[in-house]
């Protein structure tokens, strides 16, 4: 337990309670931990669902961008807010739910960090090298790893915090101006607000309101706060105040994308091209209408929505895994070795860098694949249903405990993941089956 001897060398542990400023009063701040998961959760793979959905259907699936918005907020509201009404770490929560949650986190966390960071690192290799394709992807992808890796390993919070906030700027500024180049259609934006299915939508419905910015990086919010100083319910205003700015922030963000989907990649007439690549389509179209300036500016903005979902991901998820295997060796969360710089977080930094450049060099195993699709199918269901038991009954101070509408609407978030993932889930084991 601590003591006012070593209290010093486990500042921030969550058995002491006690916030880092001083008893200073709450106030919240542009930049935060909700920028940070907002930001790493929106990657390439989100910008190109949203631009395929707007280049199919224009903006008559506006609507879910906002309802999805609304869903993000609430989720990752749920686990902060337990984090800061507890002083327990959304882990730690899982755990007390029952062996079940730790059967399913211990493998998950495992096997798709292995494939993520060869997707990460690909993701944010492919800008550069249409850039500059004197240098093989393969070679940026491990210089985009390097990259991440030193700024993790050697960096403070503070410090990632603030170049998280550098990449959401200029993510912000290339998409949404060109968003403001490509000239909306505002009549059709706001009959886009109208709840309505366009035939044969209801899987990109389904994606925008549930799949765009939705990873294993909205649990690691509760963590992040920690990392930020903030450690009680004096700050739980801040906390909301927080998140839905930084969530606000990203639905312009998808806005600005469904726009370009809809004003030029719909014009131009053309396909996008599966995942990442259809990016660079994109790129080709840009600089066939508005010359090489704007389309290298969208590369630009390509890689840093592709590079600030490495650096999120090497932080914040390498804390959810030194916090789980912190507990499995009998460690309580807050242990040094849990923290920035502890062993087992830099043991998850070293396992999202090195181990999975070895997937550029060899086809992706088909086994891996679907183990991480089958694994990846299940969280955001896993993250809504266990934030249901988290945040009622005795595992939470009744103040703080959920009110019957945010049942109702947590309720609802965990049905549509379920949906989401059920698809998912056969999309992963298809290859098994013939499909």
């Amino acid at each position: 337990m601590p003591t006012e001897e070593n209290l010093p060398l486990i500042k921030g542990a969550h058995a002491d309670r006690i916030d880092d400023d001083g008893g200073k009063p709450a106030k919240w701040k542009i930049v935060g931990p909700g920028l940070v998961v907002a930001a790493t959760g929106v990657g390439a793979a989100d910008m190109v669902a949203t631009l395929v959905a707007g280049s199919r259907y224009g903006y008559a699936l506006m609507w879910a961008v906002i309802v999805g918005v609304i869903l993000k907020i609430i989720l990752v509201e749920g686990a902060g807010r337990f984090t800061l009404a507890t002083g327990k770490t959304i882990f730690e929560g899982w755990k007390s739910l029952g062996k079940w949650t730790t059967w399913y986190f211990g493998p998950y966390i495992i096997i798709w960090g292995f494939v993520y960071g060869a997707t990460a690192m690909s993701s944010a290799a492919m800008p550069l090298a249409a850039l500059m394709p004197a240098v093989d992807l393969k070679i940026w992808a491990v210089l985009m790893g390097l990259a991440g890796f030193a700024m993790v390993w050697f960096g403070r919070y503070e410090i990632f915090e603030k170049i998280t906030a550098v990449l959401v700027g200029i993510m912000f500024v290339t998409v949404v101006g060109l968003a403001v180049i490509a000239v909306p259609n505002i009549p059709e934006m706001f009959s886009g607000l109208i709840p309505m299915i366009p035939e044969g939508g209801l899987v990109y419905t389904l994606a925008l309101a549930g799949g765009v910015g939705g990873t294993i990086t909205l649990a690691a919010y509760g963590y992040w706060l920690r990392e930020k100083g903030w450690y009680t319910p004096k700050w739980m205003k801040v906390m909301r105040i927080d998140n839905s700015m930084a969530y606000v922030i990203t639905g312009i963000f998808v806005i600005a994308m469904l726009i370009v989907g809809a004003e030029v990649v719909r014009a131009a007439g053309v396909s996008l091209s599966a995942g990442d690549a259809g990016l660079l389509d994109l790129t080709t179209v840009l600089n066939e209408k508005y010359g090489t300036v704007v389309g290298t500016g969208f590369l630009v903005g390509f890689w840093a929505a592709s590079f600030s979902s490495i650096i999120g991901v090497w932080n914040g998820v390498s804390l959810m895994f030194a916090d789980f295997w912190g507990n499995m060796r009998g460690k309580e969360s807050g242990h040094p070795d849990t923290r920035v710089g502890g062993k087992y977080f830099k043991f998850y930094v070293l396992w999202l860098t090195f181990p999975p450049m070895v997937l550029f060099l060899l086809d992706q195993p088909i086994g891996l694949i679907l183990a991480y699709g089958v694994l990846g199918s299940l969280f955001m269901p896993f993250l809504a249903i266990t934030l249901l038991g988290l945040l009622n009954g005795k595992r939470i101070p009744k103040v703080w405990a959920n009110k019957l509408h945010t049942n109702i609407l947590l309720g609802i978030t965990a049905l549509l993941f379920i949906s989401l993932g059920v698809q998912q889930l056969f999309k992963a084991i298809s290859p098994l089956v013939g499909g």
